[in-house]
């Protein structure tokens, strides 16, 4: 780590005294007008500047001072303040999002072929990644938008069920700022945390400003881990160490942005930002470990406890990201042109301790070798490393009319070129000679696996995709508009798997191919019978990119599950329809707003992740045919000028209304006339839910403000927020699928046991794989001025432990846990503006 734990206290706490010494002497006067209506917010969800209630679909945006209000401190803990929003959490910078409950389950690390449902942007750059996008600290923002419903025809793939948008604050010419904030937390059960982050604006010439943010932020730990003692490797522990708080990290950053106005029609804005996050584990609650339970009889017994996991090493993940863009506006007159192109750059490394996952396929193989139950080399340390290497290229050219005429009009190009690498090493030392001692005297074929490697891939991807695109809004009468607009996409996608080790006997060199191309519309129409109330109809279609399957591990594979998983090479477009009615209205001098969506999402060939069965690899099926439907409300409320109210609520029946069967041919030996066996692929079955997002979620906050002496007021705000119950993958809807070991002939679903340590003293093991439905309450509260702040404030009053997603080895016979959140964090806050 960076700093150490005392180190941060110590600089948190001496920031925190400085804003407080500076802060008390100050009296600042406030803005007082019209201050019981409901601010007006500006957004750029339709790529031009519009209040929030004028755009035509729905639309949340989440100011820089709501996000602090709320306690979010990252997207998942933001995505539980916005309707029909969600996020499916394997820790930071593993996060994967869902609109409208349009999801096809959670995305897996070795995965990478497969796109994302809801494109991702800072400001105008696209940098959505299906699993690893960024992790973006929540500071020096304007606003955060989600645009709800495909979003296709402005923003293309990847838009499929939604967009979002980090909108940051941009360079101001003329004018000096400095903003400082920072926090001082600790957590129950783990350690302390906190942030110190500045920004700075500063004019450089009359025509040129620059922006510069830093920020650092540490993660508190809050999961201790299990470790054995005695010789690393050992076919026995002598007993066993907890390591407390381990799966603290640090995420760190700086970004600089320029504004260069030469003229009044032209302005430049280039900009460069990286950010590092590092972690030292996840937050992950283990259930079951074959390496460490209560049921073994040979092997030392162990217990997990709640906000607790067995590891025998370390692990974590490391993301660097850069991005460097420009963005160039010229105003002709009639119309503005504007060209961003932009230029991503991502090293990631997730390092996983796979002791357990390796062991597993070790006592499989030399179970009957050496000593039943027992055998040597099952906890000998094995640590799986997932790289990913990504460079991203994108470029958007647009013109669009200045809107001073009865047709507000927009046409554009887009061109990306996406380079990704991704590989896996199984660094095992010790298992060459193994395995020959077993009797396998052979190991990776090509010199450039290292040695003691059962496990190694290197997949290549080159992904171009070209798109024009057009909208324009018809402004009929003052009451009446018509927005039509289309995109017309094309993609092609090359790959090379190379896959080599023990472990994917024989090796594989595979290249494939996909391309496809496409349509995406949309038509919305707009009635505004009053002032201050707008009513919309839409129709709309989103898309989301094909892919390329990897190959099986053909020796492995039984022979049904080669039947089952064998042909699918490639995987089709997702395309979706969505159906809306809309209203946006306020009421009361705009003191209330209440706008309310109501949605109908007709989805085909939803690309849905499953399991291959004993192949150890997972496959992307086309799913015939899925819907979503639901209903999402917002509430907003500022009775007098000191109050505050808000109520956002969505409520989605999203599932999949086809099923994906596979036909087995009767067994060698089966009497003449033995029909084949129809069976249902991986959970994939008509009506069942789909994976990742909760049908129910509400969120619920108030806020008071107090005058209490010359431009100083006290403030307090709390948020309650709920969150229904959801899967993390299909599968893990299948009768029987949390259990593991009893009678799988009676329960098919089951996992497999794995006696080693046995004779076990259970033989079977049950576990819940639906994410039950949780609440969260947090409070602040503080003094203010226009110029600093100063709040206490609680997170997760409750220190409720809500289960976030579901991590399981091999096929659950190696390990079981839940990923969860942070518990009840208490903390100190300053701001200081000159």
């Amino acid at each position: 780590m960076a700093c150490t734990r005392h180190t941060a206290i110590g600089v948190l706490t001496a920031w925190l005294a400085i804003v407080g010494t500076t802060a008390l002497p100050l009296v600042a006067s406030a803005q007082q007008a019209d201050q019981a209506a409901i601010q007006e917010i500006i957004v750029t969800a339709t790529k031009r500047e519009a209040n929030l209630q004028d755009v035509p679909f729905s639309v949340s945006a989440t100011s820089q001072d709501q996000i602090r209000n709320s306690g979010a401190v990252d997207i998942v803990d933001l995505a539980r303040n916005i309707a029909g929003f969600a996020i499916a959490d394997l820790g930071p910078g593993q996060s994967q999002m869902a609109i409208r409950g349009i999801s096809s389950g959670q995305v897996i690390r070795d995965q990478p072929g497969v796109k994302e449902q809801v494109g991702v942007y800072l400001d105008e750059s696209p940098i959505s990644v299906a699993l690893f996008t960024p992790d973006l600290e929540l500071f020096d923002l304007e606003r955060f938008e989600v645009l709800r419903g495909p979003q296709g025809t402005l923003f293309g793939a990847g838009s499929e069920s939604g967009t979002v948008r980090y909108i940051t604050r941009q360079p101001q010419l003329g004018k000096t700022e400095v903003s400082l904030d920072a926090s001082l937390e600790t957590v129950s059960h783990g350690d302390e945390g906190g942030y110190l982050r500045a920004a700075l604006n500063l004019p450089v010439t009359d025509v040129v400003a620059a922006r510069l943010v830093g920020y650092w932020h540490h993660l508190p730990g809050f999961v201790d881990a299990i470790t054995p003692i005695g010789p690393i490797g050992a076919n026995s522990p002598s007993g066993f160490n907890v390591q407390k708080a381990i799966n603290d990290g640090d995420r760190s950053g700086v970004r600089l942005a320029f504004l260069v106005k030469p003229s009044a029609e032209l302005s430049i804005t280039p900009r460069i930002m990286f950010q590092k996050l590092e972690t030292n584990g996840y937050p992950r609650s283990d259930l079951y470990n074959i390496l460490a339970n209560p049921y073994t009889t040979t092997q030392p017994a162990v217990t997990i406890g709640s906000l607790q996991q067995y590891r025998q090493q370390h692990d974590g993940l490391t993301d660097d990201f850069t991005l460097g863009d420009v963005r160039v506006d010229y105003d002709t007159g009639p119309g503005t042109l504007t060209a961003i192109a932009s230029f991503t750059h991502r090293n990631v490394l997730v390092a996983r301790d796979a002791t357990q996952l390796s062991g597993s396929v070790t006592f499989d193989v030399f179970g009957n070798v050496f000593t039943p139950n027992n055998p040597a080399g099952v906890r000998t340390n094995s640590e799986l490393n997932d790289r990913t290497h990504l460079n991203v290229f994108s470029q958007e050219v647009r013109f669009a009319s200045n809107g001073k005429q009865a047709i507000d009009w927009l046409v554009g190009g887009f061109f990306q070129h996406v380079g990704r690498r991704y590989g896996q090493d199984l660094p095992t030392p010790g298992y060459d000679a193994l395995v020959a001692a077993g009797g396998f005297p052979f190991g990776p074929t090509d010199p450039a696996v290292p040695a003691d490697t059962p496990f190694f891939s290197d997949l290549s991807y080159r992904l171009k995709q070209y798109a024009a695109f057009g909208e324009g809004t018809w402004h009929a009468t003052d009451q009446w508009a018509v927005t039509a607009g289309l995109r017309y996409y094309k993609f092609n996608e090359d790959k090379f798997l190379n896959f080599d080790g023990w472990f994917t006997l024989p090796p594989t060199h595979v290249p494939g191919s996909t391309d496809s191309n496409g349509v995406s519309p949309r038509l919305i129409v707009s009635y505004k019978p009053i002032s201050d109330v707008e009513l919309s109809a839409q129709a709309a279609r989103g898309f989301r990119l094909g892919g390329i399957n990897d190959p099986l591990n053909i020796p492995l594979c039984s022979p049904v599950d080669l039947v089952v998983f064998g042909s699918q090479k490639n995987w089709k477009d997702e395309k979706t329809w969505n159906y809306e009615l809309g209203a946006k209205t306020q009421w009361m001098d705009r003191r209330v707003t209440l706008n309310v969506a109501a949605f109908y999402a007709d989805i085909k060939d939803l690309q849905a992740t499953t399991t291959a069965g004993t192949c150890s690899s997972r496959i992307v099926f086309n799913v015939p045919t899925a819907r979503s439907t639901g209903v999402e409300a917002e509430l907003f409320a500022r009775p007098t000028a000191n109050w505050d109210f808000g109520i956002s609520a969505t409520v989605v029946d999203a599932k999949l209304t086809s099923s994906v069967t596979s036909t087995i041919p009767p067994a060698a030996g089966s009497p003449p006339g033995t029909p084949p066996t129809v069976v249902v692929v991986g959970g994939l079955a008509d009506g069942n839910r789909l994976p990742t997002a909760p049908k129910t979620q509400a969120v619920g906050s108030v806020g008071y403000t107090m005058p209490v002496q010359g431009g100083t007021d006290f403030f307090a705000s709390a948020t309650i927020q709920y969150v229904g119950s959801s899967f993390s993958q299909f599968e893990n809807e299948q009768p029987g699928w949390g259990q593991i070991g009893g009678d799988r002939v009676a329960d098919p679903n089951a996992a497999r046991l794995i006696t080693y340590g046995g004779p076990l003293t259970a033989g079977v093991f049950n576990f819940n794989p639906e994410l039950p439905s949780y609440t969260l309450a947090n409070f602040r509260l503080g003094l203010k001025t226009d110029h600093w702040q100063l709040a206490a404030y609680i997170n997760n009053i409750s220190d409720k432990s809500a289960v976030l997603a579901l991590d399981y080895e091999r096929g659950r016979s190696a390990r079981v846990g839940y990923l969860t959140n942070q518990p009840r964090t208490i903390g100190l806050y300053g701001s200081r503006t000159f």
